[in-house]
């Protein structure tokens, strides 16, 4: 997979994205990050690229010009279809459902605002979608943009060492993952669970299930209405659910 990033600050993602997961997935040509500078296409002499405000107000605003050049010249670099993405606090709140959503194309453009915005009207000509990583306000879209690179990386195969994490990992089947434990069997009295010293695969199997439905319950219920449970489960769900109300 290849991630085009249309930014004033590619530096910032190309430090934050040599690293750890991301970093070895470049290495072993998995995914590719392509940050590119959006100043590099402005016309203005002294490299700027925003102006005020037509109508007065706060701050400046990201000339249309320089954006819309700089995808033109991307675009040119991509065969296949992809996605034009503006990171936006206005766009839809991204989720596991859109990176598995993403994980489908070859190549992905993500497209970084800052100060005020962008024009309004080179958005409506280069974007397809505007995601949100939450309903709150950032200095600019790099931070959110290596974020949907991290989440939608992780379901390239290869990327991880072991591919089934990908599939067991907190928000598969919209659950919340289960707790983990490594060694030692005992740390400050505290003893990791008598099933998972079993070895037991199918036991250890169905006590992860319910530990999981009994974390979103507690911690995200919103989320149980759409996960995808067995009858066994919705069972222990309900009683789960009585004795919570027991307790209040």
């Amino acid at each position: 997979m290849n991630f085009h990033v249309m930014t004033l600050f590619p530096d910032m993602i190309n430090a934050g994205m040599h690293h750890s997961i991301t970093g070895r997935a470049m290495d072993k040509g998995l995914i590719s990050v392509r940050a590119v500078d959006i100043r590099d296409y402005t016309h203005n002499k002294n490299r700027r690229v925003d102006d005020y405000p037509y109508g007065g107000g706060a701050g400046m605003v990201m000339q249309a010009q320089p954006v819309y050049d700089c995808y033109q010249d991307l675009k040119r670099q991509i065969c296949g279809p992809h996605p034009v993405i503006y990171m936006s606090p206005q766009g839809r709140v991204f989720n596991q459902s859109i990176a598995r959503e993403l994980a489908q194309y070859e190549d992905v453009v993500l497209l970084c605002g800052h100060y005020e915005g962008i024009d309004e009207r080179v958005l409506d000509m280069i974007v397809t979608d505007q995601i949100s990583i939450g309903d709150f306000i950032l200095t600019g879209g790099e931070l959110p943009a290596m974020l949907i690179m991290d989440c939608v990386s992780r379901l390239i195969p290869g990327v991880l060492n072991n591919d089934v994490s990908a599939d067991i990992e907190s928000f598969q089947d919209n659950l919340l993952e289960y707790p983990q434990y490594t060694r030692p069997e005992e740390f400050m009295g505290r003893r990791v669970p008598e099933i998972l010293l079993t070895g037991h695969h199918a036991n250890i199997e169905k006590w992860r299930r319910e530990q999981s439905i009994a974390r979103t319950l507690q911690r995200r219920p919103d989320l149980l209405k759409q996960a995808k449970l067995t009858d066994a489960e919705m069972q222990f769900l309900s009683q789960r659910i009585q004795e919570h109300n027991g307790d209040e």
